[in-house]
């Protein structure tokens, strides 16, 4: 089996980028990056230092239900291309990250949550869809537990 990363879907981050409501019924913020630690959740790139960026609440499921946590997302403010693929992507810069299986009803699937070397990220999460309990992955950060990305089987 192959894993791929994904990113959130072009319509959802085209329809943020058009001022759309955030998870909380919110306009995003608009903000200049740092350079430093804003990552899009759109192109899986880190956003440039001066560029310009939203900040929002974001749910990376669904429909709101008791596992569907919401929490705050960076996504390049004007129009970017989709990343994702097989290669971790280059956002994820820190040295270790959350990672959490699904289910295909969108909970959490218990055991399967641990904080994990980054250079581990694919390993780990190749075993989490080896089980078949496990629909997806996702990868958070480990300090904040902010969503990141989704790990799907290919």
């Amino acid at each position: 089996m192959t894993i791929r990363f994904s990113p959130i879907r072009t319509d959802i981050v085209r329809a943020y980028q058009a001022g759309g409501a955030d998870a909380n019924g919110q306009l995003p913020e608009r903000q200049i990056s740092d350079g430093g630690g804003n990552p899009c959740r759109h192109c899986l790139k880190m956003i440039p230092a001066g560029a310009e960026m939203l900040v929002l609440a974001h749910r990376p499921f669904p429909a709101p239900q008791p596992y569907a946590e919401l929490g705050p997302i960076f996504l390049c403010a004007t129009a970017c291309e989709a990343g994702g693929g097989a290669a971790l992507p280059e956002m994820l810069a820190s040295p270790d990250y959350i990672l959490r299986g699904y289910g295909a009803n969108d909970r959490i699937v218990y055991g399967t949550g641990a904080v994990v070397p980054t250079d581990r990220i694919a390993a780990e999460a190749q075993m989490r869809l080896d089980d078949p309990r496990v629909a997806y992955v996702h990868v958070r950060s480990a300090r904040n537990n902010c969503y990141q990305c989704r790990i799907d089987r290919v």
